[in-house]
């Protein structure tokens, strides 16, 4: 089998994701929003919340933990897009949070840490 892209790694990491955020209740409501400033990865809704999820997968721990390379700049990023995000939606949300999917691929198999509203 060849080996699998970082492209590829990261889109059935986000699928991955997606299948896990559906199975804990969330509603998927976009997925790779882009505009000039960036992207985001997933938006879902939590009840009266919108949840932002950044999503980072790894193969290995060689450039530390998909948790670690999710620095405070990012964050601020993340918050600054989801703001421009919700000014093009016709519906408001009640509160607004920003989670991170950590996924780490070993032997084949994805262990997923979820952090919940990540500051």
């Amino acid at each position: 089998m060849a080996k699998e892209s970082k492209l590829e790694l990261g889109k059935r990491g986000e699928q991955v994701a997606v299948t896990y955020l559906e199975a804990e209740g969330m509603k998927v409501i976009d997925r790779n929003w882009r505009c000039r400033h960036g992207e985001l990865d997933i938006i879902a809704e939590e009840g009266t919340t919108l949840v932002v999820v950044e999503v980072k997968t790894r193969s290995g721990r060689s450039h530390g933990t998909a948790l670690e390379s999710v620095s405070p700049v990012k964050l601020a990023r993340l918050r600054m897009l989801a703001a421009k995000w919700l000014s093009g939606q016709p519906r408001t949300f009640a509160s607004v949070r920003v989670d991170v999917i950590a996924l780490e691929r070993f032997a084949g198999d994805f262990a997923l840490s979820h952090v919940r509203g990540v500051v």
